[in-house]
């Protein structure tokens, strides 16, 4: 058991059934990325009505994707949107994914809606910007590298407090800094290929066979370098080493 204080998921939301019976939820995808013990992370459910911790009850917290949209403006999730707001005024560390990362630009007064491009699924290279290439986490990462990606909405207008810090071809939103202890990012670090691949063709089959593919499913890649940066961003703020 950790000395430090719980990192907290905040789970936004189940998943299909598809990917539950496999590979379990969101929660539980974020500790085996993290390699922590179960103990030592406290998963909420804001869609059951449970309650968002105070902010001196955690090291850092992480918002996770969802199978809403945050354009869909439900109760638990503008609740959440409030309590990220504050985390982030607070500078208290935050990583929000996905979802988790609209959600935060939107709270923080960004456009957040449909890609007009479409939807964005697959493994894709992510190019820094001259910002995240002088940033001290993002810096770290070659230009480009490569992420999971599964998402039809996007930030479409990134807020006036929030610096851009890498984008793919389709968003050039991947990677947001708020502050020394706030980021967000568009892809998951959280997925290893098996998950990515469930996504894929649960999309598919919803589409009619019809959901563009630019990475095959049978050659998805794993991502370490994304998960090191998620492993780097919560170590160094719960005392644990990690390296990009």
């Amino acid at each position: 058991m950790m000395s430090q204080k719980p990192v907290v998921v905040i789970q936004m939301g189940l998943p299909p059934e598809a990917l539950r019976v496999s590979q379990g939820e969101p929660g539980d995808w974020f500790t085996r990325a993290l390699e922590m013990a179960a103990e030592d992370v406290w998963v909420i459910h804001p869609e059951r009505g449970e309650s968002l911790p105070d902010l001196d009850a955690f090291s850092v917290a992480i918002i996770t994707g969802s199978w809403a949209m945050v354009t869909d403006h439900l109760d638990w999730s503008e609740r959440t949107a409030a309590w990220a707001r504050s985390l982030i005024m607070a500078d208290k560390p935050l990583l929000g994914v996905c979802y988790g990362h609209q959600l935060m630009a939107a709270a923080m007064g960004g456009v957040v809606d449909y890609n007009p491009k479409g939807r964005e699924l697959g493994t894709f290279p992510v190019t820094l910007t001259a910002a995240g290439q002088k940033d001290p986490l993002a810096g770290g990462l070659p230009s480009p590298f490569m992420a999971h990606l599964s998402h039809a909405q996007s930030v479409l207008t990134a807020p006036a407090r929030a610096v851009i810090l890498a984008g793919t071809a389709h968003d050039p939103h991947q990677i947001l800094r708020y502050g020394p202890n706030v980021l967000s990012c568009q892809f998951h670090p959280e997925f290893t290929p098996d998950i990515l691949r469930i996504c894929m063709e649960g999309h598919r089959k919803n589409a009619g066979g019809i959901a563009p593919l630019t990475t095959m499913p049978e050659n998805i890649p794993d991502t370490p370098l994304t998960r090191g940066l998620l492993q780097q961003f919560v170590g160094s703020r719960v005392g644990r080493s990690a390296t990009v």
